[in-house]
């Protein structure tokens, strides 16, 4: 396939405006994960206003202090149509602020259903457009194609996921050593980065997601996560256990592509948007000290 080149709207590849977000405010991914007891906790109830109120004050909190901001889309579906209505309303504003979104909804199909997903988060349409989302690729890589393509032609970007943290991941990720599920996920990345314009830059719009708290796996299956050349999102730091030191030493050489998410230790900080502001300034002095 040609070289992506310029796309619609005159939009720069999403890896390149990653890398540009990275690179005026550091490496720091924010989650917007509205949990019942977080709404709770803030003193707002579990509906969409409460849900509207949490989006804006998280938004207030990090749009110039993060690179990405990445709203966990199943909580906002859990309240119906209200929810994705208020999820809309947060991916607007964040457009408006200049603040990249990732969608995390762990979309993942074959055909015609795969199209549709693609052009619900990828199209220029759609209203639950993001700048990227998180796709999961177990009915195959090559099943992801329709929003792979759509990605490239709207200037947008997925984050594969490749190597999670969650206990029953490995029975399906690390199966195979040396030529294990995730290491065949981590290749097929590579190779489609490197159709596209910005990949040489190491700005390639195919990211993965890779779990901060995986510990040696990555180089215990033996991947070339350097080789992907585009983004590697972590979930996982501070109230899941991971630390920036622990970042470093899990990706080794390929810390650098790599975009630090927490969602709870920041989030936390509520209901004053100062408060979950400091958390993230915290975070991301860790990341990039």
């Amino acid at each position: 396939m040609p070289d992506a080149g310029p796309v619609v709207g005159s939009r720069s590849p999403f890896g390149e405006r990653l890398a540009a977000a990275v690179g005026r405010r550091g490496p720091l991914c924010v989650g917007v994960d509205p949990h019942p007891s977080l709404l709770a906790s803030w003193g707002l109830t579990d509906d969409a206003e409460g849900l509207r109120r949490f989006s804006a004050t998280v938004l207030t909190a990090v749009a110039d202090v993060a690179a990405a901001l990445k709203p966990q889309v199943a909580l906002y579906e859990r309240h119906g149509s209200a929810g994705i209505a208020v999820l809309e309303e947060l991916l607007a504003a964040a457009r408006e602020a200049n603040l990249l979104t990732i969608a995390d909804a762990k979309r993942g199909d074959i055909g015609s259903t795969m199209a549709a997903y693609a052009q619900a988060w990828l199209g220029e349409e759609s209203p639950l457009a993001a700048d990227a989302v998180t796709l999961s690729p177990y009915l195959g890589f090559e099943s992801l194609r329709p929003a792979l393509d759509l990605a490239a032609e709207t200037g947008r970007g997925v984050f594969v996921l490749a190597l999670t943290s969650n206990p029953e991941g490995a029975s399906v990720q690390h199966v195979g050593g040396d030529a294990s599920v995730a290491r065949r996920i981590v290749d097929a990345a590579a190779a489609e980065n490197r159709r596209y314009a910005g990949a040489a830059r190491g700005h390639g719009s195919v990211g993965l997601v890779v779990g901060a708290t995986v510990g040696d796996a990555v180089q215990r299956l033996g991947l070339d996560l350097a080789a992907v050349r585009g983004p590697l999102l972590a979930p996982g730091l501070g109230a899941q256990g991971a630390t920036p030191a622990a970042l470093r030493e899990t990706f080794g050489a390929a810390y650098g592509q790599v975009l630090g998410t927490s969602s709870r230790d920041i989030l936390v900080g509520g209901p004053d948007a100062g408060g979950v502001r400091a958390r993230a300034e915290r975070t991301l002095a860790g990341l990039a000290g």
